[in-house]
């Protein structure tokens, strides 16, 4: 699918750069969600309205199992319960390879209207719980950082991690991804993906990687660590935002992704520490469909 590249200036704003896709956004509202794992097979070519639900954070105890290989991976997600039509027959989907622009003139962008965020940075001791629930390792959070799209405020809820990354830059993967879930009041979800390369050794993580939990269904209590979410941000704060989905079933939509465009680094000791334990948990590429893709600033203050 051809791409056009557009710049675009905001009054008092830093030049962004404006991806843009043809597309028929489709978005779905919204099912009310609890406090578990997001985490997210090529759509039908006779996609069936879905319903408008909010995503939840959690699966519901009556869904069916699912894995990311054999009759239960995610091209097979979409037939193993009606609660999973999403899964086969979105029309925007997550995750999607973000397909980066040749080198050239930029054509004035078009007037495109996607809200300023911000994210709001609490640095404090607060009390957080890590589990291994079979398809990553989550850490959840009670008190957490807030993620601001134009008026709306999002909360962090958790954060967890995918081997390899699930979104690509330009058919590139990366050897890990983790996901930042935030959840407003009318519990709608806004995930700030942050693209995770071999490097050097990184301190920030070295709370929760110290006790990582290798057991199914097991918690660990990580009391009064101090975990700073601004050291796991890149330093820089350019992004790439779409609505997509949840990468996990049931694949609802009307997610707001927000990916960063700077990797972070692990090093090679602290990639194996996670797939030792859990590996290949990634959902493969999802077509655009028309969406619109947009390069922009996330702006990260203190609060």
């Amino acid at each position: 699918m051809g791409i056009r590249v557009w710049s675009r200036r905001g009054s008092g704003r830093a030049a962004a750069v404006v991806v843009v896709v043809a597309v028929a956004l489709a978005a779905c509202k919204r099912e009310a969600a609890t406090r578990a794992a997001p985490s997210g097979a090529e759509p039908s070519a006779h996609a069936t309205p879905l319903p408008r639900t909010r995503p939840s954070v959690a699966p519901e105890p009556h869904d069916p199992v699912w894995h990311y290989e054999g009759e239960e991976g995610p091209e097979h997600w979409g037939d193993l319960s009606p609660a999973f039509a999403a899964c086969r027959d979105g029309r925007a989907q997550s995750p999607i390879d973000i397909v980066l622009p040749a080198r050239g003139g930029l054509t004035p962008a078009p007037k495109l209207q996607f809200p300023a965020a911000t994210l709001r940075i609490a640095h404090h001791e607060h009390v957080a719980d890590g589990i291994n629930n079979g398809h990553t390792i989550q850490v959840n959070y009670d008190d957490g950082d807030t993620l601001v799209l134009g008026d709306t405020a999002y909360d962090l809820v958790q954060y967890h991690f995918h081997n390899p990354s699930e979104h690509l830059l330009s058919g590139r993967r990366f050897p890990m991804e983790v996901h930042m879930v935030h959840r407003s009041a009318a519990g709608d979800l806004a995930v700030v993906a942050v693209l995770i390369e071999e490097g050097g050794h990184n301190r920030a993580f070295e709370p929760v990687w110290a006790n990582l939990p290798r057991t199914k269904g097991v918690e660990t209590h990580y009391e009064h660590v101090t975990v700073d979410v601004d050291a796991l941000l890149p330093a820089g704060r350019t992004s790439y935002r779409y609505e997509g989905s949840l990468t996990t079933p049931p694949c609802t939509e009307g997610v707001t992704w927000i990916v960063l465009t700077m990797p972070i680094e692990l090093d090679t000791a602290q990639i194996r520490a996670f797939t030792d334990i859990v590996h290949g948990n990634s959902r493969p590429a999802q077509p655009l469909n028309g969406r619109t893709v947009v390069a922009d600033m996330v702006a990260v203050t203190s609060r």
